[in-house]
């Protein structure tokens, strides 16, 4: 771990919105879902929600979603489980649809907490979730292409989110959970021993201010003697 790539690993968690996300909702095609989580980590979104598809995920398999190495997801069965989850912890639900109560996507506040909900490829939102999000919002075209792809129409979006919430400051001092900052800090600086505590349920080892594990031979001796902690709570994905 060099410092300087620890400390750009501070500078991304620092710049982390957990009041930003996104919903899927039933896209299924590979390459758009990599877009999305690519659009997510871009603007500082740590974990976003994905909706499994109906006929699956298209050379994309569900599993991959959770283990993205920037962009934590957590995937559901049916659409109205996120949506109800956010708008509990207070999200207002921003569903990309063009129908008659929609509004420009400029027109909207994204420095209030805000789930983006995005729609399946073909479909778009699927009625259950345009009844239960809270507002609509379309992006103006002037073109003979009625529609963006989901993964484009999603980044202007987001843009417009990031725009707005740098100019309200959000992004100038770090407002993450301090629990869940620590996982992924630890994560981050050391993917090889994430994985062997992850097998073996074991809690992540402290590091210092250069990412690096303290005292690694103490660490490594405990594991062997069956002394080390094992993991608590998995706060990754809360």
């Amino acid at each position: 771990m060099t410092p300087e790539r620890y400390a750009t690993i501070k500078r991304v968690l620092d710049q982390r919105q957990p009041d930003l996300t996104v919903i899927t909702d039933e896209v299924h095609k590979g390459r758009n879902l990599s877009a999305i989580m690519r659009n997510c980590d871009a603007v500082g979104i740590d974990c976003m929600h994905c909706v499994v598809p109906q006929r699956g995920f298209r050379n994309f398999r569900g599993t991959d979603l959770g283990t993205h190495k920037w962009v934590d997801a957590e995937v559901y069965d049916s659409i109205d489980q996120p949506i109800d989850k956010l708008q509990k912890q207070g999200f207002q639900v921003v569903a990309a649809h063009l129908s008659d109560d929609a509004v420009d996507y400029r027109e909207v506040d994204y420095t209030k907490p805000t789930a983006l909900l995005m729609g399946t490829e073909k479909e778009g939102v699927s009625s259950e979730a345009l009844a239960a999000a809270d507002t609509h919002v379309t992006i103006p075209m002037v073109g003979m292409v009625e529609s963006f792809n989901v993964s484009v129409a999603c980044a202007i979006i987001l843009v417009e989110a990031q725009r707005q919430r740098q100019l309200a400051g959000l992004y100038n001092t770090s407002r993450m959970d301090p629990d869940r900052y620590r996982t992924r800090l630890f994560r981050w600086c050391q993917p090889i021993v994430t994985q062997f505590c992850d097998e073996r349920g074991l809690a992540y080892p402290p590091i210092d201010e250069e990412g690096e594990i303290i005292d690694p031979p103490g660490w490594y001796k405990a594991v062997r003697e069956g002394r080390a902690p094992l993991k608590a709570a998995d706060v990754s994905e809360t």
